[in-house]
C-alpha cells in the first residue's frame, strides 16, 4: 500500500489507545490502513469516510483481527455519533475538511477517560512555529525524496497524494484558540511534515 506522511505517525497514535479502550472510530478512514492497525491490537473500529470508493477499498481489505473493522460512507459531521461510545477516536488528515466545532460531537462520543487524536495540517501563526517549520524542512525534504524513489520503483506514484498546506487549512493560533474553548485541557504539538498533534482525554468524572 503507498505511503504518505501521516502512516509515520500511526505508531505515535497507536500509542495514545487507552488500555481500557474496546471500540474505537476512525474518521476519514481512507483504505483503512489505520482501523487495520487498532482492529490488530484487539479493538472494534468503526471506520468511516466521506469517499465511497475508499470505503468499498477497505471493505476489500477486510480485517486483520482479534477485532474487527466496520467501514461506511458517512458525514461526521452530520452523523448520530452518540454518546460515550467509544474508547478512542482517530481523526488522521480529515479534521480540516469539517467545521472545527465538529470536534465536540467527538467529545461527546468519548467514554469517560476516552482519547480523541487528531493528526491534522494548519498554517505557522507565530515565530516559534516558523522555527518549528524551518527546523524540520532538511527531513521533510529527505522523506519527500524517499517517497519519490519508492513511487518511481513501485511503477506510479500514490493515488492519494499529499495535499498542499495552503490557505484552505487553519493558523495554529486558530486551531489554539479553537481547542481551548471546545476541549479543555487538550494538548496540540507541532510534528514533522507539516503535521500537528491534538490530543485530548475526556474528564472521568
Amino acid at each position: 500500500m503507498p505511503f504518505n506522511h501521516n502512516h509515520r505517525y500511526h505508531p505515535l497514535l497507536l500509542s495514545l489507545v487507552p488500555p481500557e479502550a474496546k471500540r474505537a472510530l476512525d474518521v476519514g478512514c481512507g483504505q483503512g490502513r489505520f482501523a487495520r492497525r487498532l482492529a490488530a491490537r484487539g479493538l472494534d473500529v468503526d471506520a468511516v469516510d466521506v469517499s465511497e470508493e475508499m470505503v468499498r477499498i477497505a471493505t476489500a481489505l477486510g480485517s486483520p483481527g482479534p477485532g474487527k473493522v466496520e467501514a461506511r460512507k458517512g458525514d461526521i459531521a452530520n452523523d448520530d455519533l452518540g454518546q460515550n461510545a467509544y474508547g478512542f477516536i482517530s481523526c488522521i488528515a480529515s479534521l480540516h475538511h469539517m467545521p472545527f466545532d465538529t470536534v465536540a460531537k467527538l467529545r461527546d462520543a468519548l467514554h469517560p477517560g476516552g482519547v480523541l487524536a487528531v493528526l491534522g495540517l494548519a498554517r505557522p501563526s507565530t515565530p516559534g512555529d516558523y522555527a518549528v517549520e524551518l527546523a524540520f524542512a532538511p527531513a521533510n525534504v529527505a522523506a519527500r525524496l524517499v517517497v519519490a524513489a519508492g513511487e518511481w520503483l513501485n511503477g506510479g506514484p500514490d493515488p492519494t497524494p499529499e495535499p498542499p498546506v495552503d490557505l484552505k487549512f487553519p493558523t495554529m493560533n486558530e486551531l489554539r484558540h479553537d481547542a481551548q474553548e471546545l476541549l479543555p485541557g487538550s494538548t496540540i504539538r507541532r510534528l514533522s511534515f507539516w503535521r500537528h498533534l491534538l490530543t485530548y482525554r475526556k474528564p472521568l468524572s
